[in-house]
This record gives structure tokens, sequence and C-alpha cells, in this order.
């Protein structure tokens, strides 16, 4: 029988230790949970408030099997970890959510989109290159999205191909070609599930992109969409988890079409910049609901509080070096704002550097202070 997660030598293991497990780790304090943290960059934004803080790789066979031997439960913050060192662990009895098996597939953006396929989970058309010179073989049928397979985060690894004079700045390596759909708006969902296979989503989530960055720049919440959209991507969603026999939650980004239907674009197994807002802005945040899911806890009400919107800080462009904040009191002077910085001492053009959530009774008012914040707090070197 596991022992409780109360219990003083109970221990949450994660592998990554940034802003999303900084934030892991706030939540984790009220419930008295020893979360250890295994991260490569010693000045991580986890490395002062994690009860054990380890220094090492997490694609390491060794370094994450070591790390997780004496951990009851493993989860992680980032993808990129040693998938055979988890499978190991798991094998040995120590209980790893999301599954390492979910994780490989996550992973390869070209599995990702095979998973879909054979669950009947609607997505954009696509093929499956090896390498640029591949290419040629569908220049009748640009446009696409060009995805790495393997690498690519924050809108990294991605390559927009409109036509034939763009194949010079083409991915050479394997990767997922995705025709461009001409959507209406880019949308996302939050699923939970737990051990006893209790289910739970958020409320549909309207996201606005940096075009130069591909990052989020706006969200807001809830979605400006109708019952029977929200409730398609919720169960979208819904399907997608209980397909993977999920265990935490998982981040679903979509696509709404001008006709009404839904395409699924990604998915991440793991606290998401599309639920940052559930902090302030629903009953219980998307962090509280992956402890309550990989502790097979009960699961949350989701339910929003406040309309709110999440504005990214991202290091400005033209500044690298260590971080100066500029505009903070204009911002933490306007009612509803919320600032989260997240203890990265170096900023660089368009890195993510912390979030702020605007919350107020009236989404457009709350629109409004966000549109204030984006212009007033800004992060240089």
């Amino acid at each position: 029988m596991q022992k409780p997660f109360y219990d003083k030598t109970f221990k949450l293991g994660v592998l990554g230790g940034g802003q999303l497990g900084k934030m892991l780790i706030q939540e984790a304090v009220n419930l008295n949970i020893n979360v250890c943290v295994l991260e490569p960059a010693a000045d991580a934004p986890c490395s002062k408030l994690a009860a054990e803080f380890t220094v090492g790789s997490i694609t390491d066979f060794d370094t994450v099997y070591q790390f997780g031997k004496d951990k009851n439960v493993l989860t992680i913050e980032i993808e990129n970890v040693n998938i055979e060192a988890l499978k190991q662990l798991q094998k040995e009895g120590v209980k790893v959510f999301p599954t390492p098996e979910i994780i490989e597939i996550i992973q390869d953006k070209g599995l990702q989109k095979e998973f879909y396929t054979q669950h009947n989970i609607p997505t954009a058309p696509y093929f499956l290159i090896e390498n640029k010179e591949a290419l040629n073989n569908y220049i009748q049928q640009f446009p696409f999205a060009q995805k790495l397979r393997k690498g690519g985060y924050d809108g990294k690894g991605v390559q927009l191909l409109k036509s034939k004079s763009d194949l010079n700045k083409a991915f050479d390596a394997p990767c997922v070609l995705e025709q461009l759909v001409d959507f209406e708006k880019e949308l996302a969902v939050i699923v939970a599930r737990n051990e006893k296979g209790e289910v739970a989503t958020f409320p549909v989530v309207e996201m606005e992109f940096n075009p130069t960055a591909n990052l989020v720049e706006f969200l807001f919440s809830p979605a400006n969409v109708n019952e029977t959209i929200s409730s398609n991507a919720r169960a979208i969603a819904v399907k997608i988890a209980e397909a993977f026999n999920l265990v935490g939650i998982l981040a679903v980004e979509l696509f709404l079409l001008k006709d009404g239907s839904i395409l699924v674009n990604e998915v991440a197994p793991r606290p998401h910049n599309s639920g940052h807002q559930t902090i302030e802005g629903n009953i219980v945040s998307q962090y509280a609901q992956h402890l309550r899911s990989i502790l097979n806890m009960p699961l949350g009400n989701t339910d929003i509080v406040m309309p709110s919107v999440m504005v990214n800080i991202l290091g400005e462009e033209g500044y690298t070096g260590a971080a100066k904040y500029e505009g903070l009191d204009a911002c933490l002077n306007t009612s509803g704002v919320y600032i989260h910085l997240y203890g990265k001492t170096e900023t660089k053009p368009f890195r993510k550097m912390g979030h702020v959530t605007i919350t107020d009774k009236n989404l457009e008012n709350a629109k409004e202070k966000a549109y204030f914040v984006k212009q007033t707090l800004k992060c240089k070197a």
C-alpha cells in the first residue's frame, strides 16, 4: 500500500525545474508534499523552493534512474526526458505519470499525428518526411507548417512554407508537413484524469499568438464560443485523455475552423501555458489539479471564478543579460492584476520570463487592462 502524500517520507519527483515546476511546488506546499526536482541548471526557478534540488541531466539514463529510485511518484514539467530510465523505474514499482509510453508519443510530433489518426481524433491533413529533399514531392500541395518531429518547443522547430520560394528556410530533418488550415480561432482545453478514471475538463480558453515568436501573447478565459463548440472541444480533450489512459493533466491545443468544426493541433501531458490563468481565475488551478490527478485524489471543481486574461512576459527584442523589469508599479496599481515572475536571472528576446493574470467581472474590461499591462510591463537587460 502506498504511503499517503502527507507522510514526511513521501517524495514526489519532478523532472525539470523551470517555471511550471515552480508553480507546481507552490501548490504542493499547501498539502505539505515534499517535491524533489532534477534539473540541469543550478539557478533554475525551482532551485530555491524544492525540498530536494538535484543538478543533473534529465536526458541521461543513469542520472534519471538514480534520481527516481527513491521517489514514490515521478512526474514531468518538460517532455524532453529519458524515456528508457522512466520505463525501468516503472517496472521497479515507481509510479510515473504521465507514463513513459505517453511521453514517448509526445516527444515525436509524427507519432502524435499517427496517434490521432489511429483513434479517429480530428487533426489537420499531414505527411511525414525524412529530409528536406522530400519536400519536392509536395510542391503542388503548399502551404504547409513544417514541424520538426523531435526537439521543438515554445514555437521553435516550426517553419511556415507558403510556396516553393520558402524551401531555402526549410528544416533538413525528419518532420511533419501539416497542411495549413483556414481557422477562425485557436482554442485550448485542459483535461485531468486520475487513476480511478475520473475525468474533469477546464472551460475552453482562446489564445492569441505573437506572430514573430509563435508564442502565446494573450489568453482569454472563457473563450468567446458557443456552447456547442465548447462541448465539442471538451469532448475531444476527454477522448484523447482516455485513449492515452492518461493519469495527470493534458493540455489540448485546437483549431476552430470557420465552419465550426474543430481540429487538434498538439497536446502536452503536463501543466501548460494555456492554463496559467487558472491560479486566480478558476476554483482549482491546473497545478492543484495535476497533483490531485497523479496522487489519485478527487478532482477539483474547474469552474471559472471570474473571467480572466493571461499575458506572457517575454524578454524584449534587442536585450540579452541580467533581467530588469519596467512598469511593475503601474501594473500592480491596477485592480485585478496578478504578476508572476519566474525567477530567471537572464533575459533574451522572447524568453518566457513570467506571466500576468488579469481578472475582472467583465472580460472586456480585463482585456483592456491586459493591453495596458502588455504595453507597460517590459523585461530588459
